[in-house]
């Protein structure tokens, strides 16, 4: 979930709150604090330090264009990483060709990723986000390969592709 979209459900929250208790200030009234990552930047930063294809996708939760991205054709050994903070992400073991137009997986690295529910264009999905910076990577599906039936459906533009050491 993007930061606009928690500060908007917490604004949704209180005013809930408000509704039912008669004010804002009322002590039993509960928010749900957003996560804070370990990689923080303002939008302003972010804007500096991403293109304008990667702000938007890892900062506000968009998506790019199927088969834009050269990472659907990467085959080298290696590993992707978060294109916001340098995290990595997946092992080129785990990418397989899912005919979608992004680049998939069936496994993340541990630790890498957070997922969280999203419910946005009147469906309900799992979004994938990058675990030290909160960047939008794309959304899971169960409808993977063996062994983990996972589609891991990223957005290339999210991701930096490090080969490995030969």
């Amino acid at each position: 979930m993007n930061q606009a979209k928690r500060a908007w459900l917490g604004l949704a929250a209180l005013a809930g709150g408000s509704a039912l208790w008669g004010g804002p200030w009322f002590a039993g009234s509960a928010q749900a604090a957003a996560p804070v990552y370990e990689v923080t930047h303002t939008e302003a930063e972010w804007k500096k330090l991403l293109t304008p294809n990667q702000f938007d996708v890892l900062r506000r939760a968009g998506t790019e264009r199927p088969g834009t991205s050269p990472l659907n054709h990467e085959k080298r050994a290696g590993t992707f990483t978060c294109a916001g903070c340098a995290l990595p992400l997946f092992s080129s073991s785990t990418k397989f060709e899912s005919g979608t137009g992004w680049p998939s997986f069936w496994k993340p690295l541990d630790k890498a990723v957070v997922e969280e529910t999203d419910s946005t264009l009147g469906m309900r999905r799992t979004e994938v986000l990058c675990h030290r910076c909160g960047g939008h990577l794309g959304h899971v599906f169960d409808d993977g390969p063996k062994p983990t039936g996972l589609r891991y459906c990223m957005n290339g533009v999210a991701m930096n592709f490090a080969p490995s050491a030969a």
